[in-house]
């Protein structure tokens, strides 16, 4: 589509008109037979319709089309336009042939890139400075960091574990790391209370199993110990003083001496080991047991 003409100062001459938008030509092309001149997008898009001359309605094609005399593009050229960015506060007047160099600079354009001035030195399209919240930038790289650094610890394991043969002595390195990894996991987890543990699903399905699974993950679980988790998720792998449902009655009044952490937007809990030293063995497994409601579970804050 032309320029609107209203942009140019003085008269602009016929000529020098698009016959289809009526606009200043912008980029223009000439059908030679008419010696016909059209912007080059009007022209593509009429002919997407018809293969005929507006003007004059003979026959052409895309193909015939070539590009207007050297004398149309100086009269062009030297015509003088408003900056684009006039209704954001410019009050430039150049010449045509100028404008685009002259946009790439414009301090009024609202998709110049800046860098942002409130300490997370993103560079961003200036329009969308009013809407760029700095931390919610701050805390999406600091996720983006955190991922990398789970990723690094878990290929250092899988090294060690692959040089472990070789050097006996590593292996207390590498329970010792993945033993820490564990610790900064579960101390990262909200206390959890729960208000109804007969609502306890002692046989979770593959799908409800997955579906906590996936938050164990999401949740930074170290992948070392995910499988076992949801593994003592069901009550064939729990210890003897969970095993059945007359043990559980039974032991009820045990339960409420439990430490157990919310697993994140689900209506279940996960028990460590290494925080429940305090029962007894018939009550805990290693590395935790996986313990999933149809409701009553509460954060503690």
């Amino acid at each position: 589509m032309g320029y609107d003409v209203t942009r140019f100062t003085g008269e602009v001459d016929e000529d020098l008109l698009c016959p289809i938008c009526s606009g200043v030509l912008e980029e223009p092309v000439q059908a030679p037979h008419c010696e016909h001149a059209f912007c080059n997008a009007c022209i593509t898009q009429w002919f997407a319709q018809q293969q005929i001359c507006p003007v004059d309605r003979t026959v052409v094609t895309l193909a015939h089309l070539r590009p207007v005399p050297r004398i149309m593009r100086n009269m062009l050229s030297k015509l003088q336009i408003n900056c684009d960015n006039a209704s954001f506060g410019c009050t430039a007047t150049l010449r045509l042939d100028q404008l685009q160099s002259h946009l790439k600079d414009c301090e009024h354009n609202p998709k110049r890139p800046v860098t942002c001035e409130e300490g997370c030195g993103l560079e961003m399209p200036k329009d969308e400075v009013p809407n760029h919240n700095c931390l919610e930038k701050t805390v999406a790289e600091h996720k983006h960091q955190l991922g990398e650094q789970k990723r690094d610890i878990q290929l250092l394991k899988a090294y060690m574990r692959a040089i472990r043969s070789a050097n006996p002595n590593l292996q207390n390195l590498e329970e010792s790391i993945e033993y820490n990894e564990i610790l900064e996991w579960v101390n990262s987890m909200q206390p959890a209370r729960v208000t109804r543990w007969g609502g306890m699903i002692s046989t979770p399905d593959a799908v409800l199993q997955a579906v906590i699974k996936r938050s164990l993950i999401d949740s930074g679980c170290p992948l070392s110990i995910v499988n076992d988790l949801i593994e003592n998720a069901h009550e064939r792998n729990w210890p003897q003083g969970l095993a059945t449902l007359e043990t559980r009655q039974m032991n009820r009044r045990y339960y409420e001496n439990y430490v157990a952490k919310r697993i994140p937007g689900k209506q279940a809990v996960v028990v460590m080991a290494c925080e429940n030293q305090h029962m007894g063995e018939d009550m805990i497994l290693e590395p935790g047991l996986v313990m999933i409601f149809a409701l009553g579970v509460e954060e503690i804050l």
